[in-house]
């Protein structure tokens, strides 16, 4: 199942003004974090990429799916997600000078690891064990 699929509490799909609003995050999150230097040394030289933004059904809450680039380190990747929380005040006023929306929402940074799941299963299907199963 997609991720996006379970973005409201009553497990309903995401509305389009919701799918929207989070791509509209997203897009303007990858600018902010590309151009800004942060004073965290944990934020410092990091490449981050935000794969997923998922918008509350009111749109004042955003959760944020992101992983640094090149990072396969766990603990490394929960110390930048735990500074991009702590860096969400700062973030969120610059999102609300680069965004058009009534509410600026509130950013919650999780770590994403469906990058992690992806190379896995392109592990597995390279694999010789399953190479043989589809010959």
């Amino acid at each position: 199942m997609p991720r996006n699929t379970r973005s409201n509490p009553a497990g309903k799909p995401p509305s389009q003004r919701q799918l929207r609003a989070g791509e509209l995050v997203r897009h303007a999150l990858v600018d902010i974090l590309s151009r800004e230097e942060f004073r965290d040394p944990a934020l410092e030289d990091v490449s981050v990429t935000v794969g997923e933004v998922r918008c509350s059904p009111d749109l004042k809450q955003a959760t944020v799916f992101c992983a640094p680039l090149g990072v396969d380190d766990a603990e490394r990747r929960k110390t930048v997600t735990e500074a991009l929380n702590r860096a969400s005040r700062f973030l969120r006023g610059r999102l609300g000078r680069e965004i058009d929306m009534k509410f600026t929402p509130e950013l919650h940074f999780v770590s994403d690891d469906s990058y992690d799941d992806a190379a896995a299963i392109d592990r597995l299907l390279d694999s010789d064990r399953v190479r043989r199963d589809t010959r």
